[in-house]
């Protein structure tokens, strides 16, 4: 168990300490089952509140809160509370997985792929030929590498991920277990003589750098050239990204959604969990599909997106208003 001080822990988050500054904490925890000697978030006013009853020791608060901590209790005062919570969440994390070596005896690793220093490899990987292998990459156990691709520095591949042939990872990246990268595009076409005629896919896909894809989440190959997955994007647990799709920067995807072929998100776009997009259409820069939404259409730069089909959220909502008043009516 770690323990660590509060002024220790002000240190990281340059905050100001209001109350107890003599404590000592164990773990964050939510503040509804936090006990004592723990520390946790107050992130938004209305979870004042919780605060009077809550066993926490410690709570980190934006810099507006309006209670005191109170007997024996402490606040760090922050300009942003939820981003100070990855930083105290850094400070107590355990230890990743143990690497007795840095090569387990098991893995299979072709001659001619390059291997950067620092870089782990765990049991039963395999890494095929031609393949680069940046430094300090960590492939955990039963990862499968394929010819010809590339992964970039301090990347991070949890067990049983696959990455097929010909496809590039930049630096910085998790992916998470089981993730697919390059599988085949969803591509048939009907034929009179076999019924359906698979349409092969001979592109790949390109990852940028601090890139994370959530576990049993899928980036399928390119029919023609890249499905590309831009810089900063974060992928949430099964999703599906379908072939050509281009991702700008900082992108977000929530669990359960999807593209289909040949989408287009800008920069910034947030795609809700179980939420679909059509395939062929854009999306502009910053804008936002609502949980659930079902998108056919180009959708304009920062606009919310709501509904099955999906409408800007202002008309979503006048919609579900006159509903609403005619199923009470």
């Amino acid at each position: 168990m770690k323990n660590i001080s509060i002024t220790q822990i002000n240190e990281v988050l340059k905050g100001i300490i209001i109350g107890d500054s003599t404590l000592n904490i164990t773990a964050p925890e939510q503040i509804e089952v936090a006990k004592e000697n723990e520390i946790t978030f107050i992130g938004n006013k209305k979870y004042e509140k919780l605060w009077e009853t809550s066993n926490a020791s410690v709570a980190v608060v934006n810099e507006d809160i309006s209670i005191e901590p109170g007997e024996n209790k402490a606040f760090i005062k922050v300009k942003n509370a939820d981003l100070a919570m990855s930083q105290v969440l850094e400070l107590f994390a355990p230890a990743p997985p143990i690497f007795h070596q840095d090569i387990h005896a098991t893995a299979t690793i072709d001659s001619s792929a390059k291997i950067g220093n620092g870089t782990k490899i765990g049991a039963n990987c395999y890494v095929g030929p031609n393949v680069t292998i940046g430094e300090n990459v960590i492939l955990y156990p039963n990862v499968t590498v394929l010819d010809e691709c590339t992964v970039g520095n301090n990347t991070k591949i949890w067990s049983g991920t696959v990455v097929r042939e010909r496809c590039h990872i930049g630096s910085h990246c998790i992916l998470h277990p089981n993730a697919t990268i390059g599988a085949d595009g969803f591509g048939f076409r009907p034929c009179p003589e076999r019924g359906l005629a698979k349409i092969p896919q001979i592109g790949n896909v390109i990852i940028g750098n601090h890139v994370e894809i959530g576990a049993n989440s899928c980036v399928d190959r390119g029919k023609f050239s890249s499905t590309v997955i831009g810089d900063g994007c974060k992928i949430d647990n099964l999703v599906q990204i379908g072939h050509n799709s281009k991702m700008g920067k900082f992108c977000i995807m929530a669990g359960n959604s999807g593209l289909a072929g040949s989408v287009t998100l800008g920069n910034g776009v947030i795609v809700g969990g179980s939420a679909s997009l059509k395939d062929h259409i854009t999306v502009g820069d910053g804008a936002i599909i609502g949980a659930g939404s079902g998108v056919t259409a180009d959708v304009p730069a920062k606009v919310t997106m709501l509904g099955y089909p999906a409408v800007e959220a202002r008309v979503a909502l006048k919609q579900w208003a006159i509903l609403k008043r005619m199923a009470t009516s």
